[in-house]
């Protein structure tokens, strides 16, 4: 088998694309490198039918074409006799703290996560694929480093008002610790590819949504301040616009590049669906008052406006022309669509797990 290393396959991206990936290509063995901090937990891998469960240190849990690895990709040693022990062959890098408010708060973690993390993974696939710079060592020259990054690198489109979205030649222009890291991530990506040859492609995806997402981002938040009946906070005027991307139209994405893409190049993933906070606030209280209406009133009632974080970033837009023309892809969810099979995965979740804080 093919071994494929997968960095923060219990997060929320990852636990999407792990089960994706497994039913699609059973020659393939993947190992799945997570340190399960809070934002990353084993019960996002229930498809696994609960096998995975980690024991001892470093923990390692073996099935037939997938291995668990409860590890920190800080840890160069460790990352390093992964690629030994299990011969990787290709890697798609999604560990990375992603909090914006977060890195506000704490900016170290997130400079040792995504900036000495990603070089971690870089330099260890250098020394396992490749014997000098440009040269591939027999039987690697296919192995190829798939790095995972984020639209929020270049910074936020109301500071060009003649460009109404961001394409792969974009400037880089990150506004927060979290977007400066992972800008940091992307360079790095892109001197290993331009200095040592390794098979490198980057993606940029606008925001994700879908199952298994965190509590802490926008739309579970939503969620679960509806159910429980309490106020659903909005940064400033809720005029902050996002390009939303369900989840499982990013795992698709990144399979194609991944195996298709151009080596060296960088793609855009984005789901043509801009919309503001205020009005996904208010298309998620609608799709709920449907499903599961209040006693009394609207869940939109529930509504009120908090003071806007620092440096909070005013628009963010994809153009994945590139993707679309190269490879074929584009997104097949429109935001109500997804925002359905959303609230039908938590509303279902919340039906076997009634403790709303263990769902979302």
């Amino acid at each position: 088998m093919k071994s494929i290393l997968i960095t923060g396959g219990a997060g929320f991206i990852g636990s999407n694309f792990v089960p994706y990936f497994l039913n699609k290509y059973p020659d393939y063995r993947i190992i799945n490198l997570d340190k399960l901090t809070y934002a990353g937990s084993l019960d996002n891998l229930q498809e696994l039918n609960s096998l995975v469960k980690p024991t001892d240190s470093p923990k390692v849990v073996r099935l037939a074409n997938y291995v668990f690895i409860q590890g920190d990709i800080c840890n160069f040693e460790l990352v390093s006799s992964i690629f030994e022990a299990y011969d990787i062959r290709g890697v798609i890098h999604f560990a990375a703290e992603s909090h914006v408010d977060n890195s506000i708060n704490n900016p170290r973690v997130f400079v040792e996560t995504n900036v000495v993390g990603t070089f971690n993974l870089l330099q260890a696939a250098y020394k396992h694929w490749m014997g000098q710079p440009g040269q591939y060592k027999a039987d690697y020259e296919n192995c190829r480093f798939h790095n995972v990054s984020t639209d929020e690198v270049y910074g936020s489109l109301d500071i060009l008002p003649d460009v109404s979205s961001w394409t792969e030649n974009s400037k880089y222009a990150p506004n927060s610790p979290y977007a400066a890291t992972k800008a940091a991530a992307d360079f790095l990506a892109r001197s290993y590819y331009q200095t040592y040859g390794i098979n490198i492609t980057t993606s940029n995806c606008s925001n994700n949504y879908g199952p298994k997402q965190h509590s802490e981002k926008l739309i579970p938040t939503i969620i679960r301040k509806c159910l429980a009946g309490e106020a659903i906070p909005i940064y400033g005027k809720g005029e902050n616009v996002r390009d939303w991307l369900y989840v499982l139209d990013h795992c698709k994405a990144i399979d194609l590049i991944f195996h298709k893409g151009r080596t060296g190049e960088t793609y855009n993933v984005g789901g043509v669906n801009e919309k503001n906070n205020l009005e996904v606030v208010q298309i998620v209280c609608e799709l709920l008052d449907n499903k599961l209406p209040r006693a009394a009133g609207k869940y939109s009632d529930l509504i009120i406006f908090v003071a806007d974080r620092p440096g909070h970033d005013l628009h963010y837009a994809i153009d994945a022309t590139k993707l679309k023309t190269e490879l074929g892809w584009q997104a097949k969810e429109s935001f109500e669509t997804g925002m359905a099979k959303t609230l039908d995965w938590y509303l279902e979740a919340l039906h076997a797990t009634p403790q709303l804080e263990r769902v979302i």
